[in-house]
């Protein structure tokens, strides 16, 4: 079986997941997306993983019935910097304000994948460490107006343009892009489901 159900519409994502070989058909799943008040980065998005796989699989049964065909994959992302959730900007002010905030520092992404499949549900947190250059107001002027940041937690994307900022990463690449992929394979394979045969 080498076909995956993604309830996101993350571009990313998808793309990490065909350069592993699966075949992907992606499913919605609408929540709120809200952060609980003092809610801990790590819990927030394993929280929002959960939710959204639920919601995916609640909308494929009520429309289907029964299990799922294919395994089903969730994932969040947040940038948080001393435990504060950055979530995507409202506007080029707050893009400002979150890019100013990372300049010269170091900061956390964390990713939260849920897998579903046969009616039993596993989740993992990665967390990556990402240390920003020095940041002056021309660079964060020039970067907003490239309009990169606008769709993007943190206000940056380290595939794109945002990744000239990147001065160190202790983690994993593909995990601030959105999807761990030794995480997310690892699960995978924890169901006996395929993987890419360089990993078994």
């Amino acid at each position: 079986m080498n076909s995956i159900y993604l309830a996101s519409g993350s571009p990313r994502r998808r793309e990490i997941l065909e350069n592993l070989g699966y075949r992907v058909e992606r499913l919605a799943a609408e929540i709120d997306e809200t952060p609980q008040a003092g809610e801990a980065a790590a819990d927030y998005v394993r929280r929002m993983a959960e939710e959204k796989n639920a919601a995916a699989v609640a909308a494929w049964q009520a429309q289907h019935g029964g299990f799922p065909a294919y395994p089903l994959l969730t994932a969040d992302t947040t940038v948080a910097y001393q435990n504060r959730i950055l979530g995507k900007p409202e506007h080029e002010t707050q893009a400002a304000e979150m890019l100013s905030l990372l300049s010269g520092t170091t900061h956390q992404v964390l990713t939260a994948v849920c897998v579903y499949w046969q009616g039993e549900t596993r989740c993992t947190v990665q967390q990556s460490d990402v240390a920003f250059k020095p940041l002056d107001k021309g660079e964060i002027a020039d970067y907003i107006r490239s309009g990169e940041p606008m769709d993007k937690a943190g206000a940056y994307g380290i595939q794109g343009l945002g990744g000239v900022f990147v001065e160190h990463l202790q983690g994993s690449f593909t995990g601030v892009m959105g999807l761990p992929v030794f995480e997310t394979v690892a699960l995978l394979r924890d169901f006996g489901l395929n993987v890419p045969p360089f990993v078994r």
